[in-house]
């Protein structure tokens, strides 16, 4: 819901707000100060009667990232690895030469969106063993697992054992079962509501690459292409005379597909959960926790679906210039 604003409230914001923003984001993005309106966005860490029901809310947000291996034929040679390896765990190892990780995640998109259990189950352990910015956890609207900078990279035994004791109010089990119960009951909700076939759609929506994509950019913005610039003329030649002889529309089209792919990589899933009861039942779905024998609403819900800017293009593509070779450098020297 958008809604007006006066200057003094935008200042006021954004001086609460950046004492609490981790040190590398504080100048990422600044609060708008001229706008006369924002908008107005439904906390999904809590159900409609937040925490005035009865029962707590136990919300979980995952970045589920890229959950395919692209096939495009405009991928260089020399880039070939991204057709075996997930672009996540591509940039697990320029993070890691970067010092933003102390420790390469175990996490593979690939286990998350295949749609089998077992899997899915695996995904949830290896984020929650590394969750750096992939996963976090919030009970009744306050963070009580990940870390809201990302820095976070592997669990010491007190990050588990306060994650355990404040599951205590919504997951009826032994002390020591509790997260292995939190991590079956997120599993089986992504199994059962089959949420992330939907977003693997839009990501397919990227059939190009940004290999691909990058040339349809220059074509929109009548610029000479830098990338068939770098390309040795047999290699321009090949792969991307067709790109760049397209109509006008078919570029927009293919970097319109691409930018909404991406906004589809990088956004989160949010699940909340309450312990089910007659005076809240709503039209939520219900999940069943076998282990603990309990019944849960749920309620899931896609958030920072705000679409990647256009003038990021060149960024992007090197970015994952950037990625792929950081990557393959890591292999040779192993």
């Amino acid at each position: 819901m958008c809604v007006r604003v006066t200057r003094e409230f935008l200042e006021s914001v954004q001086k609460n707000v950046t004492g609490q923003r981790p040190a590398w984001r504080v100048d990422a993005a600044d609060i708008k100060i001229p706008c006369d309106s924002v908008l107005l966005m439904s906390d999904h860490t809590l159900f409609p009667q937040g925490i005035l029901g009865e029962e707590p809310c136990l919300a979980v947000e995952i970045k589920p990232k890229c959950g395919f291996l692209p096939i495009s034929r405009f991928i260089a040679e020399e880039n070939a690895i991204k057709r075996s390896v997930t672009r996540f765990q591509l940039h697990q190892a320029l993070k890691l030469s970067e010092q933003e990780i102390s420790e390469r995640s175990e996490y593979d998109p690939l286990d998350l969106f295949s749609g089998s259990k077992e899997r899915i189950c695996k995904a949830i352990k290896a984020l929650y063993t590394n969750p750096q910015n992939n996963l976090r956890v919030f009970l009744n609207g306050s963070l009580i697992f990940g870390s809201l900078g990302g820095g976070m990279c592997g669990n010491s035994v007190a990050v588990g054992e306060a994650f355990e004791d404040a599951l205590k109010c919504t997951i009826k089990a032994d002390n020591g079962l509790r997260t292995d119960s939190f991590i079956q009951l997120v599993a089986e909700t992504v199994h059962q509501a089959g949420i992330l076939d939907r977003l693997l759609e839009v990501q397919k929506l990227d059939n190009f690459d940004i290999e691909g994509a990058i040339h349809a950019y220059y074509n929109i913005i009548s610029q000479p292409c830098r990338v068939c610039r770098e390309l040795d003329e047999e290699k321009a030649s090949h792969l991307c005379t067709s790109l760049h002889s397209i109509p006008m529309n078919e570029s927009l089209k293919i970097v319109k597909d691409y930018l909404i792919a991406a906004t589809a990589k990088d956004c989160s899933l949010m699940i909340c959960f309450r312990p089910k009861s007659n005076e809240f039942s709503g039209s939520y779905n219900s999940i069943y926790l076998e282990s603990t024998n309990q019944v849960f609403d749920y309620k899931a819900y896609f958030v920072d679906l705000d679409l990647k800017p256009f003038k990021k293009m060149e960024e992007h593509y090197a970015k994952d210039k950037k990625i792929s070779s950081c990557y393959i450098q890591m292999l040779k020297s192993r």
